[in-house]
Order: C-alpha cells, then structure tokens, then sequence
C-alpha cells in the first residue's frame, strides 16, 4: 500500500452495542459501499467595537455526520443492527476508521450514533440498496493506533 494515499475501499466502519467505543471490541460493518463523513463546527459571534470594524467569529460545537450506501440485505447482521436501531429510535455504537484499527495509523470517529435516515433505492437493474444516515450523539473518542 502506497505512503501517498489511502484508498477508501480499505477504511472499515464498525458497529456494537452502545456504550461500547473500542473499536477491537465492535463488529466491521462489511456491508457498506461508499461512505461520505462529515465533519463540521458552528459558529459564534464575538464581534466586539474593539475588533477594529471586523466581525469576530470562534468556533463552537462540532457534529459529524456518517452518510452510507449498504446492500439490502435481510439477516445480515449489521444491516439488521442498524435497521433495529433506526426502528427503536435508539443508539448504535459506531467507528469509523481510515484502516482496520489494528492497522498503522488508522483513525476516526467513534461514540454513540442515532440513525436518522434509513431510506431504500429500488433502481431497476441493480441491488436494492439502503441509503443510511448516522449522526453522533455521543462522541467517545478519536481513535488513532499510532496513538500509544
């Protein structure tokens, strides 16, 4: 594998019971295709008359949002933990990492997670597929193994 770059098709996402962020502890979610992570922070206004005429900004509360595309596919068991969690309202643990976690320098996100959107695509001549959206209500920790 190339020092240059990190292909997305060896990121891994994993899942588990919520409360539980260690990623070795959690499954891989091996049902996902594209996964589009956003991170973004709000913002504050802290314009004082002393800043000179310039609007003053800091930042302020981040939140991430997990978008994937996943296979429909009843009995698989993530597909099923997912499904369970968006149908009960409820949290999933979740991680999402550039690389195994057992891998140098894998890192991302992981806490509790409420699925928002569980949406299914029905195109003719493909696999039906399930649009989710996850959106952290907790957040554990970012995980990084080339942390000691």
């Amino acid at each position: 594998m190339s020092d240059n770059f990190k292909l997305g098709m060896n990121a891994v996402a994993y899942y588990g019971t919520a409360g539980t962020y260690t990623p070795a502890t959690m499954t891989a979610l091996t049902n996902v295709r594209d996964v589009n992570l956003n991170f973004e922070t709000g913002e504050a206004d802290v314009t004082t008359r002393a800043n000179s005429g310039w609007r003053a900004t800091a930042a302020s509360l981040k939140e991430c949002t997990a978008e994937f595309e996943m296979v429909w596919k009843p009995g698989d068991a993530g597909f099923e933990a997912l499904k369970a969690a968006w149908l009960a309202s409820s949290e999933i643990a979740m991680a999402f990492l550039s690389d195994a976690y057992d891998e140098d320098n894998a890192e991302g996100p992981t806490g509790d997670w409420t699925i928002t959107n569980f949406s299914r695509s029905e195109p003719l001549e493909e696999a039906i597929i399930v649009n989710v959206t996850a959106k952290i209500s907790l957040f554990s920790a970012w995980f990084d193994s080339g942390e000691s």
